[in-house]
């Protein structure tokens, strides 16, 4: 279980975070969301280690992360919302090397990601450096090293980024099997239709702050609304987007 007690993030005296709290049990899939500069890139640095909180806690099993990190990290898979990569490796030595630092023995790396390098595609580009692929290609390869030791946890942060109409597709219905396996999934994005259908719970934030925390449907019919995207624009839009979409058709066609 992974849970946040109150967790905020000042920078300065300016708080990028402030006073969120949540709980994700296993089998359960948080999606967090909300508009550009909300809070979300914090919050993932904080659950990842990569950041302390100025105040509150995060923790996972009922410990605080940050007492034995490298023990949390273990049972943690991570996307990131940037594929930096080692660019001179190739993609099947990558697996190696992340292997190695998770403390997997060798014939299980290779034998887990030579099945994973298949089923999405990369077999015939394993030996060649990661330097020549696709940004579709290295989010493939950031996909595969967060799961290949099995954690417990998955923290994805817009995890679709690049990705095909088909590796998005087997990536969605991943998240709900593992899910289903009891994996606790904190899922970060902008693609609302995706969140609405991969997430059994959801989380709202604007400006640092939790406008709305519940199931999907549960906030759905709290707003009175029909869908994911209509809730959460009624919660964070601060411009009327069909009027702003037409002065700038407008903007372009004046003369």
């Amino acid at each position: 279980m992974l849970e946040a007690r109150s967790l905020t993030k000042c920078y300065s005296t300016v708080p990028a975070l402030d006073n969120v709290s949540f709980i994700i049990r296993p089998g359960e899939v948080l999606g967090y969301l909300g508009p550009n500069g909300s809070g979300k890139s914090t919050t993932v640095k904080i659950l990842t280690g990569l950041l302390q909180p100025t105040s509150g806690v995060a923790l996972f099993n009922g410990q605080n992360i940050q007492s034995d990190l490298p023990a949390y990290k273990r049972q943690l898979g991570y996307v990131p919302e940037e594929a930096n990569l080692y660019p001179f490796l190739s993609g099947l030595e990558y697996f190696e090397l992340v292997g190695r630092l998770r403390g997997l023995n060798a014939n299980l790396v290779q034998k887990r990601a030579d099945k994973l390098l298949r089923i999405l595609s990369l077999h015939p580009h394993r030996h060649l450096a990661i330097s020549s692929y696709s940004k579709g290609m290295r989010q493939r390869i950031l996909l595969i090293s967060a799961i290949l030791h099995n954690p417990d946890l998955l923290i994805f942060d817009e995890p679709l980024s690049g990705l095909d109409v088909t590796t998005a597709l087997i990536f969605r219905k991943m998240v709900q099997t593992m899910s289903s396996e009891g994996k606790t999934i904190f899922y970060c994005s902008h693609v609302l239709e995706v969140v609405e259908k991969v997430c059994s719970h959801i989380m709202i934030l604007r400006k640092g702050k939790q406008l709305a925390y519940g199931s999907v449907d549960d906030l759905n019919r709290f707003q009175s609304m029909a869908s994911l995207e209509e809730t959460f624009s009624s919660l964070v839009q601060e411009t009327d987007a069909e009027q702003a979409a037409g002065e700038i058709v407008d903007a372009v066609l004046s003369r």
